[in-house]
Parts: structure tokens; sequence; C-alpha cells
């Protein structure tokens, strides 16, 4: 195994000072033992990197505390020490910690997932944060099973399609949330089964398995739709963090209710869900059974655009930076 990591140069990377977003030359970084570095192409944004400009969500340890990102596609240039060399130069996307939106990234070599063939930059560039988000969500947490009614709020989102095609996947029935009634066909085309907008949930049939994306303005009302022993698992609190819970109700359903994020596990759970999504979904996404559904794509240099552009509702999947011309 040879050891490429020494290799001094600068790279182009978006820098958040004081609020804004600028775009900086830094040093390149540098793959520890088991790492890799990722000539980025590619990456998506998400909720977390708002927050983070905004001071409100800092980057784990070992990350850069200014370089926003949690998700890119690329291609392997360099490895550290234990690393085998026949990575060099192979098509993955990963999910990091931090510092994804700049022209390389240090990427823990467990954690990379290979970009299929036919999978462009762009769609690669969405893929690994959201589908990992989503399946750890629904399978690991929630234990959704086929022939179950799971409800996925937000699921217009990057976050929400993903969950639909993975609910889709597993034989569940799948109820999509949404703010209009507009993405509608297109969630259906990705495989949800009903479609109804956030004024409709008081009617709704029960659910087993809520994933709640939207927060306490959904679930307040969602909550009372769940069959007994239904599973709620709240990896979204923009519509509200604080929520008024039926006590009464939760004991009649005997339901469980949790709550889950990435970002901040250890190296070793993240790999653990990369393998998962590694052996379940990589398949599908290289037979085209799952798609990354793209909003818009932006050039780095207009990041600040991306951003506010991410910040407006409405969007239908991913919004992504193309790093590498």
């Amino acid at each position: 195994m040879k050891d490429t990591s020494t290799y001094t140069h600068l790279v182009r990377a978006l820098t958040i000072r004081d609020g804004a977003l600028v775009v900086t030359e830094r040093p390149a970084p540098e793959p520890g033992p088991g790492d890799v570095v990722v000539r980025v192409v590619a990456a998506g944004i998400n909720a977390a990197d708002l927050l983070q400009r905004d001071g409100f969500y800092p980057a784990p340890a070992g990350f850069p505390p200014d370089i926003p990102g949690m998700e890119l596609a690329g291609v392997v240039t360099r490895v550290g020490r234990d690393v085998d060399d026949a990575l060099l130069g192979t098509r993955v996307c990963a999910l990091v910690g931090g510092g994804a939106q700049a022209a390389e990234c240090v990427v823990a070599a467990e954690h990379l997932l290979a970009v299929p063939d036919a999978a462009s930059w762009k769609e690669a560039g969405g893929f690994a944060e959201t589908f990992s988000t989503a399946y750890d969500a629904l399978v690991t947490q929630a234990h959704l099973e086929s022939g179950e009614r799971v409800l996925i709020s937000g699921a217009a989102g990057g976050v929400g399609v993903a969950a639909v095609q993975i609910a889709h996947a597993l034989g569940a029935t799948v109820v999509a949330v949404t703010r209009n009634a507009e993405p509608h066909e297109q969630l259906k085309s990705l495989g949800a089964d009903e479609t109804v907008t956030l004024d409709d949930l008081s009617d709704l049939e029960r659910v087993d398995v809520i994933l709640e994306l939207l927060g306490a303005a959904h679930l307040n009302v969602a909550q009372r739709r769940l069959r007994p022993f239904g599973r709620v698992v709240v990896i979204g609190v923009g519509a509200g963090r604080v929520v008024e819970l039926d006590l009464l109700s939760l004991m009649a359903t005997r339901a469980q209710f949790t709550g889950s994020t990435l970002r901040s596990r250890t190296r070793e759970e993240k790999a653990s869900v990369a393998a998962a999504v590694r052996e379940n979904l990589l398949p599908l996404w290289a037979k085209g059974d799952i798609q990354v559904p793209l909003a818009a794509v932006y050039e780095l240099a207009d990041a600040t655009a991306a951003y506010e552009f991410f910040a407006t509702p409405g969007k239908f999947g991913k919004v992504v930076l193309r790093i590498e011309s």
C-alpha cells in the first residue's frame, strides 16, 4: 500500500466569515491513517450547512470549523497509511462531518461509496447525505417493513425524496406529505402511493411509521394518526422544535418516539451506516431504481445564491454546488 498523503498545495474552499460565504484558498488537507483525499467535483447543500453558516451547528472535532459541507462526490487522489492504493482514481461519494464544499476533502476510507458509471457528478454530489439519513431513519431506527404504512413529511426535499424511494423499495405503502400539491405527481413517479398536503392530515388513514422532517407544525397533527405500536423518527425541526405530546394517545397506541442525526456519530457508527447503504442502496442506484432529483445546480462562486435558494420553500430535490467545473 503506497502512502500518497504528502502533497503541499492550495485549494479553493467555501469559507464562513462572520456569517458570510466567501471562496478562499486553503492549504490542501492531509489524510491520516485510514483516510483518503477526494478531489471534489460536486457537493450537496443541507440544512446543517445553513445552521453552521449562521453559527448554530459547529462541525465535529477533527473537521474544518469554517468550511461547510456534509456530502461530496469526486475522485480519490491520495491515500493515507494503511489504505489500499487501488482506490486511487476511483469515483466515489461520501458523507463527511464537514469540509465537503472545497476542492479537496479528507474522507475515512470506510465511509466511501462507489458512484455508478451511469450517475452524473451532480447527482452523486447529492446522494450520500440524503440517502444515508433516510435509510438509517427508516430501517435502522424505525424498522420499517414491507406491507406497513409510512408517512413522510417534507417529502419534496432531498431527504424526503430519498425516503419515498427507499420506503417504496422496501415494499411499504408510502404517504408523502407536502406543503402544497405541486410536487405530488413527481412524488408518485418516485413511488409514493398517496400524496397529501398538511391540511389533509387529520383525515388520513392511520400509519405504522412517521418520518418527521418538518417538526412541530406537522407532528402536532400527525402523531394522532399512528396505529398501535407505531414508530416516530424525528430528523428535522425546521417548522418548529417544540411539540405538544398527547400522552394518552401514546399510552393507548404504545407508540415509540425517537430522533436521529448522523453528523455527531463516531467514525465506527458512520462506517456501519455506509456499509448498510453500500449493500442495500448502491445496487438500486446502479440499476436506476433510485435517483437523485435535482432542484438546482450552482457553481461554487455562486454559493451565496445557492444557500438562499436552498432556504426557500417549495423546492423538489437536492441543491448541489459544482466545485470543479
